[in-house]
């Protein structure tokens, strides 16, 4: 599993990227972006993100 971004619903505040305990994400134009080499799934970000632009999602790397 990997975090995919909505960037329709995104505010680009990166709460998600202080708070991800892998430092999986990281700004990538202008928006939060998701390594799934380093994605553990945990949900931290997708908890976090006051947009609820965020959602774990299964066989995607992006």
């Amino acid at each position: 599993m990997t975090v995919k971004v909505d960037r329709g619903k995104c505010i680009s505040c990166f709460g998600c990227v202080s708070v991800c305990p892998v430092m999986a994400l990281k700004e990538k134009e202008r928006f939060p972006e998701c390594d799934p080499d380093k994605c553990t799934s945990c949900g931290t970000c997708v908890k976090f993100c006051p947009a609820g632009a965020l959602t774990l999602v299964k066989g995607e790397k992006k």
